[in-house]
């Protein structure tokens, strides 16, 4: 048990510290974006950099917290590489189905028309997303993720900050305000990412408890809480946006997060410590990520001229709740 907590306490324990991770990943978005606005760093360079990265928050700071246990031998090898694995992989698969699916709802029933996706935004950022699932599927498919991998996710994910670079005019620029006190969020800035890397620590261990009390897998546990709690900002930042009349700028927000969360995530957890890869995620997450995505994709270049209503959001929606009863019902144990 966790600290020496009886179960029901650890889960208790856990539950905190998800929200603790989640949402402190959020502050430290918000300060380090306007310390950087304040010293004059170019709005591009904090959207490649900071905001890319900072999606990706909550599951980069498990990938470091769960290699350096693995590392360490505090943390099982197998337990600890599903729930990561399953976290990161569970959130793409939310923010491709659940999240797109009501952004698109909310659209459609706010705006009483149809969600448009732009050509540049379908062929290049999407198909980018897709990319990089499916070399996450071929890597993982051997049942472990080497450091070799690694380096692989890793080059590429610099690749793509280097394709942002030089595709910048195309896109649009985040508003972003300026610290109005440097120390204040500094301070916050650092108390929070202590929190982060701590509420890792903790949700690991809580994970870990579960799995040997309950008999359920690793990456399904990573799946259903983790990934799910942190592929909710993004929801509401892209309902946001839609809000704020710019639908681009959140849909690219969500796309910049599922191509960091595997090539990132997944890459600097692996070159650290390596991972052992349940056979869920390659048999059903990543297939199914890849496939709902691919079809997706289709359809708006080919069938619906790019369009989208709340027909279509609905259907997204399902597609996550046909995700996860499958889940469950067949892969739950790793």
């Amino acid at each position: 048990m966790v600290f020496g907590l009886g179960f029901e306490l650890s889960l208790i324990l856990g539950a905190l510290a998800l929200i603790l991770l989640v949402y402190g990943s959020e502050e430290v978005v918000d300060r380090l974006t306007g310390i950087a606005e304040y010293y004059g760093i170019p709005d591009i360079l904090i959207a490649m950099t900071v905001i890319s990265v900072g999606t990706s928050l909550p599951e980069l700071a498990a990938h470091t917290i769960g290699s350096i246990g693995i590392l360490r031998g505090t943390l099982n090898y197998q337990i600890g590489s599903a729930t990561v694995l399953g976290a990161n992989i569970g959130s793409d698969v939310v923010q491709q189905t659940l999240v797109v699916g009501v952004v698109v709802f909310f659209f459609a029933w706010k705006k009483g028309g149809k969600f448009e996706f732009t050509d540049r935004f379908l062929k290049k950022d999407y198909s980018a997303m897709i990319g990089t699932t499916l070399m996450t599927l071929v890597l993982a498919w051997d049942g472990v993720l080497s450091r070799l991998d690694g380096l692989i996710l890793m080059g590429s994910f610099f690749g793509y900050i280097y394709y942002l670079y030089h595709t910048r005019h195309e896109r649009l620029n985040h508003s972003v305000e300026a610290s109005d006190s440097i120390q204040r969020d500094m301070v916050i800035f650092t108390v929070s990412f202590v929190t982060i890397l701590i509420s890792a620590h903790v949700v690991l261990e809580v994970t870990e408890t579960v799995v040997q009390t309950t008999g359920l897998g690793g990456s399904i546990i990573g799946v259903m809480t983790l990934g799910l709690a942190a592929a909710l900002p993004e929801m509401f930042t892209a309902i946001q946006g839609i809000r704020q009349k710019a639908s681009g700028i959140s849909l690219g927000t969500l796309i910049g997060s599922n191509i960091t969360n595997p090539l990132l995530g997944i890459g600097f957890g692996s070159l650290l410590s390596t991972y052992w890869v349940p056979r869920p995620l390659v048999l059903w997450d990543l297939p199914m990520e890849t496939f709902t995505a691919g079809m997706l994709l289709l359809y708006l270049l080919f069938v619906s001229d790019r369009k989208l209503g709340w027909k279509g959001g609905i259907y997204l929606i399902g597609l996550y709740v046909f995700y996860v009863v499958i889940r469950f019902a067949f892969f739950a144990a790793d």
